[in-house]
């Protein structure tokens, strides 16, 4: 059976990549060079139509235990914004300074059937926004009555990187040819909603919002930067 061509040529470049060894192996970290990443002063409390819910009870699903996330993440951020019509958006960024293999980021069709939520579905989607557009990834989720659908996006380096393996690991490869370390984000929204379908726009109208509200100088941390899809 022949393999595509996209695997073909990924198994090349891993082969090639291994038969190099050490002497290639990348050490300079991207997080150790410019500004600092801070979650909590880089994602604003209030932007657009949405306001932080500082008293909301929604409990948002953490990937993992703590203590697991704390050797997986250098930083995690967890809020939830509601708008003048009482809708409520979770949001959760979740930043590595290391994305080698060993520190990769988890993904939201894995971390929530692991805490006993069903999993109904998942496909790729795109996120208008100034200057282009991002891969997204939906997901449907339930536990119980609590209908979750989830859109999340995933960065690494300077880069928004659809979630196939495929492109992930091209990029982290061209990354380490360079001698680099990439670091990455997973950026999660998701809302308690029974209508999964109405409640997706909504998600891409917050996330558009959130990006419009960063500073030019710091969006291409949640949207990489342009010429880089």
């Amino acid at each position: 059976m022949k393999l595509p061509l996209r695997n073909l040529i990924l198994l090349v470049l891993m082969l090639a990549a291994s038969s190099m060894g050490i002497a290639l192996k990348p050490t300079k970290k991207i997080a150790d060079q410019g500004p600092k990443v801070e979650l909590e002063t880089l994602i604003p409390k209030a932007f657009g139509e949405w306001r932080q819910d500082i008293v909301s009870v929604t409990q948002a699903v953490d990937p993992q235990q703590k203590e697991m996330l704390d050797k997986i993440y250098n930083q995690t951020l967890s809020r939830t914004y509601v708008n003048a019509q009482g809708y409520r958006i979770m949001l959760s960024v979740a930043y590595g300074g290391d994305q080698s293999d060993a520190m990769q980021v988890h993904k939201p069709e894995v971390c929530y059937p692991a805490q006993g939520f069903i999993l109904h579905g998942k496909q790729a989607g795109t996120l208008q926004v100034r200057g282009g557009s991002l891969p997204i990834t939906r997901v449907s989720t339930s536990l119980g009555n609590r209908n979750e659908p989830v859109t999340y996006w995933i960065t690494i380096g300077d880069r928004v990187i659809k979630t196939g393996g495929i492109e992930k690991k091209l990029v982290e490869m061209s990354y380490g040819l360079a001698g680099k370390v990439p670091d990455g984000m997973l950026i999660r929204v998701s809302s308690l909603d029974p209508d999964t379908v109405s409640a997706y726009p909504i998600h891409d109208r917050f996330s558009s919002q959130l990006l419009e509200a960063i500073a030019p100088e710091a969006r291409w941390r949640l949207a990489g930067k342009p010429g880089n899809e």
